[in-house]
């Protein structure tokens, strides 16, 4: 399934409130799972432009801007806590919804992280991980996730789509909409969104890891140590960047269809694959993934997560929960997210950090939804 499925199963859950209760002050405000590891976690935004290239989507826009949350361990868990959202970026992934909640609810939802904490780390001592959303959606869909692997001592670096997703505000108060909406998607668009990620993502690093980086906590990161992970579109996106970067060592796609074709030399470095469940039958074929499988030369997992659907993976799985409201998951949100985190956490690392992981070896009695397809 592609990204925009989340959007629109985003809309379904909210939908089932009652217009009187969204309506009211009473609603309570959508909130993120604390994170599992022992470290505090700080967040910061940074806009990016890359002048070098004009943007993919709107050819009369001649540079590339972007929006980047950062996620890392932090000296503090006092502080004004990150927004993960603004009312404007809210207000578009709501807008034509029919929910009848207010246009700002998500912009309310309570996270884990600190806004513009002192980062702590030695030297080049943390792995970064970049994620990246399914197509049409907000980086703040991924930001759980995020919160989880830098409390586990990763720089996260969560990627926003400009003109891909529903909307994204900038600090000078402009704000860019989806451009590529009601273009065709087929598979040439799906090919364009995986190698612009991948453009991006390059560009990203060499903020981030190059001769005059950005972030203040830039010094903590080692270069060496560089994954990728991301959800539908974001997940495929994930090969393509691989391709293109030899600094991603590592990457997971958490059920997205891929389009980009692995060349007939193959990909060597570590890949998992994460899929919702299709059918009464555990492991059923994904198409576009048998077509990668042979390619994959290094090592490689196939999991499946028993009573999930696309959006499961992401916050909407999550606020699904906390309205008691269904969006044909038997798996909880909460559930799915716990299973999500500990399977990331263990693939990166093992594959950053060396350490091996029994978690991806077998099926575990802790988390018996996991299949091991392949």
């Amino acid at each position: 399934m592609r990204g925009s499925a989340v959007l629109a199963a985003l809309a379904m859950v909210l939908s089932t409130t009652s217009v009187a209760s969204a309506a009211t002050d009473t609603t309570p405000a959508p909130y993120l799972p604390r994170p599992t590891g022992s470290a505090a976690v700080g967040s910061t935004a940074l806009y990016l432009k890359d002048t070098s290239r004009p943007d993919p989507w709107v050819a009369s826009v001649p540079y590339r801007e972007l929006m980047v949350s950062l996620y890392y361990p932090s000296a503090s868990t006092r502080g004004p806590k990150a927004q993960y959202m603004t009312p404007e970026e809210s207000a578009a992934l709501l807008d034509g919804s029919g929910t009848g909640l207010p246009p700002e609810t998500l912009a309310r939802t309570r996270t884990n992280s600190v806004q513009n904490a002192r980062p702590v780390g030695r030297r080049h001592s943390l792995p970064l991980v970049v994620l990246s959303p399914g197509y049409s959606n907000p980086r703040g869909t991924l930001t759980a996730l995020a919160e989880d692997l830098a409390s586990h001592g990763y720089v996260v670096a969560l990627v926003g789509d400009t003109y891909e997703d529903s909307g994204t505000s900038f600090p000078d108060g402009h704000f860019t909409r989806c451009a590529t909406c009601d273009l065709t998607h087929d598979d040439a668009f799906w090919a364009k969104v995986g190698s612009t990620r991948a453009t991006d993502v390059s560009f990203v690093l060499d903020q981030l890891t190059g001769r005059r980086p950005v972030w203040r906590g830039s010094d903590l990161i080692d270069p060496s140590r560089i994954g990728m992970a991301g959800h539908s579109a974001g997940g495929a996106s994930a090969i393509p960047a691989m391709m293109a970067d030899p600094r991603i060592r590592a990457g997971a796609n958490l059920d997205g269809v891929t389009t980009n074709p692995i060349p007939a030399s193959g990909l060597s470095r570590p890949v998992l694959f994460v899929s919702h469940a299709r059918g009464g039958s555990a492991c059923l074929p994904v198409p576009s993934w048998d077509k990668d499988w042979p390619q994959l030369t290094g090592w490689k997992r196939w999991l499946e997560v028993a009573g999930t659907v696309h959006a499961s993976f992401t916050n909407v799985g999550l606020f699904a929960d906390q309205y008691n409201l269904e969006i044909g998951a038997t798996t909880t949100g909460t559930r799915t997210q716990s299973i999500t985190r500990a399977y990331l956490e263990a693939f990166f690392n093992q594959t950053l950090r060396g350490h091996q992981q029994p978690l991806l070896t077998k099926p575990s009695a802790h988390y018996p939804e996991v299949s091991f397809c392949h």
